[in-house]
């Protein structure tokens, strides 16, 4: 009998769970679903899961895509180096702001790693999962990071083929990991010594390889756009910001909160709908409408238990806002009083 072994990152293994502490109908007139937005508001939202090609920085290659879209500003889900290929989510305009929430989604890689001397297979299998925890690393020369000795989770590994003194294998870890380093410290448990010879990421949190567009994908589909006002093929390579906070605990508001919390105010108990069940007091949470637009990020001032049990005070601090204002109708009013 055979098992398929799931290779999750963390927020995969612990689902969703909701509870609801009021309802009330949303109204359509108002806001729309992510999935119904117009080419316009995407390309000011939205997120483009880029196939990076190896030679330019991660940097060069979000400019290019800047350039294609005719916008002022993107930014990049972290760093590739040059030599590196693979998932690169770029987000567009105002969406920039989003993409520091997937550094908590975790990243996968594929990597060839080239041992230096000969190693049985077996050895290298238990080796990998030796490497399959916290790790100490201390970021390479050529970096753009302080070279302080930090720690990096390493979620899982999985040894998938070997040739030679190459060997093929994947792995899951915490975002800022470098597996160059890995590779090494690989190298030096095995004896034998070994350097990363190829790499590319294969995910960055909800961004898979199944989403991918290329430079030249995204390039055909603004021309055509532009030559025949033909949005859809365009529409199809731009994903709604949304996407970056799939692993976030969430907390669902009435309308008649939302635009309150576009102009920065904290959320009141009172705005609640449903929320996570497993919200802790100082989390950080994402604040959305019943139509799954994404409003703002904030910290959460209580658990999800006193949410539920309390009806009047403050339960969220607003700490980044998404949201534009005037999308919903004018709040009423602004309660004041935090419960502790």
């Amino acid at each position: 009998m055979s098992f398929k072994i799931a290779y999750l990152l963390p927020y995969e293994s612990t689902p969703h769970v909701y509870v609801v502490k009021s309802e009330e109908t949303t109204d359509p007139q108002y806001g729309c679903k992510p999935q119904d937005r117009s080419l316009t508001m995407l390309i000011k939202t939205g997120i483009v899961n880029l196939d990076k090609p190896s030679g330019p920085t991660s940097h060069e290659v979000a400019s290019w895509v800047k350039k294609v879209l005719g916008l002022e500003k993107t930014g990049h889900g972290g760093t590739l180096d040059p030599g590196v290929t693979g998932v690169l989510p770029v987000a567009l305009g105002p969406a920039t702001k989003v993409i520091g929430a997937l550094l908590s989604a975790g990243k996968e890689y594929i990597c060839v790693m080239y041992l230096h001397g000969d190693v049985e297979e077996k050895k290298i299998r238990n080796v990998l999962n030796l490497f399959t925890t916290n790790l100490y690393q201390r970021p390479p020369i050529k970096s753009s990071v302080a070279r302080r000795l930090r720690t990096r989770r390493i979620y899982y590994t999985q040894f998938m083929e070997m040739k030679g003194r190459f060997v093929l294998f994947r792995v899951g870890c915490e975002a800022g990991t470098y597996i160059r380093k890995l590779c090494f410290d690989i190298g030096e448990a095995l004896l034998c010594g070994a350097h990363m010879s190829e790499l590319r990421r294969s995910r960055t949190g909800e961004f898979r390889e199944d989403s991918l567009c290329t430079l030249q994908d995204l390039n055909d589909a603004m021309k055509l756009y532009q030559e025949e006002r033909n949005p859809e093929y365009l529409k199809n390579l731009i994903i709604p910001m949304e996407k970056a906070v799939h692993h976030w605990k969430k907390i669902y508001i009435r309308d008649s909160a939302v635009d309150a919390i576009a102009h920065g105010a904290s959320l009141a108990v009172a705005g609640v709908l449903y929320l996570e069940k497993t919200i802790e007091k100082d989390e950080q949470v994402a604040v959305m409408t019943q139509k799954g637009e994404l409003v703002a990020f904030g910290v959460a001032l209580m658990s999800s238990a006193r949410m539920l049990k309390v009806f009047h005070g403050l339960c969220v601090s607003t700490k980044k806002v998404f949201m534009e204002r005037g999308v919903y109708p004018h709040w009423k009013s602004t309660p004041k009083e935090i419960i502790p």
